[in-house]
C-alpha cells in the first residue's frame, strides 16, 4: 500500500530551481521513499547506510562522484559530510538543476556542513510523518482561518468521530504503520532504540544513553506544556544547561518542535519561554506507556495529546507546502493565553486548541488581546471535535479537527 505524499510537487519544483535538493527529517517518515515516488527511471539511487558506499564517499569522494555519477539519490549524507566540498564543485562546474537529491536524518550533525559548502545551491525541505490530510486522501492546504476557505474545504474533507481521531493520535504518523500490519508497541520501541544507538551514540553531548531516553520520557511527559529546563533537568538528574543542549538535538532532528511566544510592541509579552510538542503523537505515546487509544482518550494527559496532535497538523500543512510554518502562542502576566497563531501578511489569526465538542462562546474569548495590534483582526478558529464548522460568535468558529 502506498500513500501519496503532498511534498511530491514541491520536490519537482525544488529540484527544477536548485541543483541540490536536501529533504531533512527524523528516520522513517518517508523521506526516501518520496524521492523515489518522484525520480525517473535514470536516476542512481545509493544510501550511506551501506558501509561499502560510506567508505568510498568518505576515502574516496571523487571516485564515489564518478560512481554514483548524477543525477543520483544519496540517503543519509550526514555519514559523509566530506562529499558536500565535491558536490559543490561538481555543481558549480556543470550548473545542471537538480543534480542531486539528498536525504538526512540527523540535522544537528549535517547543517553546518551543508550551509558552509552548499549555500545558494541547495533548496532545503524538511519533512514529517504523514499528515490527517494525506491519510484521508485530501489536499493539502496551508492552515489559516479564513473562513471561506474553511467552508470550500468541508467540501472535500471526510467526518472523524472522537475515537478514530484518537486511533490516529495513539499510532501516530510513521508511514510503516499505516501501510504495514504490525505492533505500534514494537514498532517505536525499535525506532527509539535505532534513534538512541544510532544516532545519538556519537555524539559528544550524550555521553550517557539511559539518561538520555529519560530526559526524551521527560520531554515526552510534558508534550504541549512551557519549556522549563531547571524542572526537566531535575526530574533527569543533569544540569540545565545539558538538558537546553539535549533538547536542542530532539529539536534539530525534528522529533520535538518549539513554538515561541509572539512579540509585538503592542502586547505584553511577559511569558518568554516557548511552548513544546512531540511532532508524533505515537511515539510521545510510547515514552508516556499508554497501551490504547481508548487508555489515551480518557486519560489526564487526553487534551494535552489532543493539542499537540493539532500543533503537529497545522505545522505540517505548512512543510507539506514547503513553506515556513508562522506559528507563535501568547501567554500574559495577566493569564490570558492563546494556544496557537498564525501570523499571515502581517494579519494574526488566533486558533483555540479545545477536545470539547461544543465549545462555548467564552471559548476565544482571549482573542480580543490581538485588537491592540490590529483593531479587524482576523477570524479565529476553536480546533475542537465539534460535528461541523459552526459560528461560536461574530468572528470566531468552531472547527472540526478532521478539517485541518
Amino acid at each position: 500500500m502506498f500513500i501519496k505524499r503532498a511534498l511530491e510537487s514541491v520536490v519537482k519544483e525544488v529540484s527544477n530551481t536548485y541543483p541540490v535538493l536536501l529533504v531533512t527529517g527524523p528516520r522513517q517518515v518517508g523521506k526516501t521513499t518520496l524521492l523515489e515516488r518522484v525520480a525517473d527511471d535514470h536516476r542512481k539511487h545509493v544510501s550511506l547506510d551501506d558501509p561499502v558506499a560510506r567508505r568510498l564517499a568518505i576515502e574516496e569522494p571523487l571516485l564515489f562522484l564518478q560512481r554514483y555519477e548524477p543525477p543520483v539519490i544519496i540517503d543519509e549524507i550526514q555519514y559523509a559530510p566530506g562529499l558536500l566540498p565535491y558536490i559543490k564543485l561538481h555543481v558549480d562546474k556543470n550548473k545542471t538543476m537538480g543534480d542531486f537529491w539528498l536525504t538526512g536524518s540527523q540535522m544537528f550533525q549535517m547543517m553546518k556542513g551543508v550551509s558552509e559548502s552548499l549555500a545558494g545551491r541547495v533548496g532545503i525541505l524538511p519533512m514529517q510523518g504523514l499528515s490527517l490530510s494525506e491519510l484521508k486522501e485530501v489536499a493539502n492546504e496551508p492552515y489559516t482561518t479564513d473562513v471561506k476557505r474553511l467552508l470550500n474545504r468541508l467540501k472535500i474533507a471526510k467526518k472523524m468521530n472522537l475515537t478514530d481521531i484518537y486511533k490516529v493520535i495513539y499510532k501516530g504518523s510513521m508511514p510503516l504503520l499505516h501501510t504495514t500490519e504490525q505492533s505500534v508497541e514494537r514498532f517505536y520501541a525499535s525506532y527509539v532504540d535505532t534513534y538512541i544507538h544510532r544516532d545519538i551514540r556519537d555524539l559528544k553531548q550524550v555521553a550517557d544513553e539511559i539518561q538520555f531516553h529519560r530526559f526524551l520520557t521527560a520531554c515526552a511527559a510534558r508534550t504541549s506544556q512551557m519549556v522549563n529546563y531547571s524542572e526537566l533537568a531535575k526530574d533527569v538528574g543533569i544540569s540545565s544547561p545539558t538538558a537546553k543542549s539535549w533538547l536542542s538535538l530532539l529539536v534539530s532532528s525534528g522529533i520535538i518542535v518549539l513554538v515561541e511566544p509572539y512579540f509585538n510592541n503592542a502586547l505584553k509579552r511577559i511569558i518568554k519561554a516557548p511552548n513544546m510538542y512531540f511532532m508524533d503523537t505515537g511515539l510521545c505515546a510510547y515514552l508516556t506507556r499508554w497501551t490504547s487509544s481508548e487508555s489515551l482518550e480518557v486519560s489526564a494527559m487526553s487534551g494535552a495529546f489532543f493539542e499537540t496532535f493539532v500543533v503537529s497538523e497545522i505545522i505540517k500543512s505548512y512543510l507539506n507546502a514547503g513553506k515556513r510554518p508562522p506559528v507563535y502562542y501568547y501567554r500574559d502576566s495577566d493569564q490570558k493565553e492563546i494556544d496557537l497563531m498564525i501570523e499571515n501578511n502581517g494579519i494574526l489569526q488566533p486558533i483555540e486548541i479545545k477536545k470539547s465538542a461544543n465549545p462555548g462562546k467564552d471559548a476565544g474569548r482571549h482573542f480580543s488581546v490581538l485588537e491592540k495590534v490590529d483593531k479587524e483582526s482576523a477570524e479565529g478558529s476553536i480546533i475542537c471535535m465539534s460535528e461541523d464548522l459552526v459560528p461560536i460568535s461574530r468572528k470566531n468558529w468552531a472547527v472540526p479537527v478532521w478539517l485541518i
